[in-house]
């Protein structure tokens, strides 16, 4: 996985993301689906975080945060903040 950087999501807002999405193989998009749902569980049973590698238009980025819901566009984080989902890269959950 390249170097990415860790930013509070309180940049995200702040934040520009192309249009275009993040090139992942279909494998890849699965798993990042299936990571959403157990994130999304994990969040709003156990307010457990998450952390999601995204691109923006500067490079890679990541954030520690719980996932409160999704859709096929974005990812809904806390006070309404939202990362597209074709801009996700992984999500990893600490061990």
């Amino acid at each position: 996985m390249p170097q990415h950087t860790m930013i509070p999501k309180e940049r995200i807002p702040s934040l520009r993301f192309p249009r275009q999405p993040v090139p992942l193989s279909a494998a890849e998009h699965q798993e990042i689906e299936r990571k959403m749902q157990q994130a999304t569980r994990l969040g709003n049973g156990e307010h457990g975080k998450c952390r999601i590698v995204f691109q923006d238009d500067e490079g890679l980025k990541a954030v520690e945060t719980t996932i409160w819901a999704y859709d096929p566009q974005n990812i809904v984080l806390k006070y309404g903040m939202t990362i597209p989902v074709s801009r996700v890269v992984s999500i990893e959950f600490p061990s």
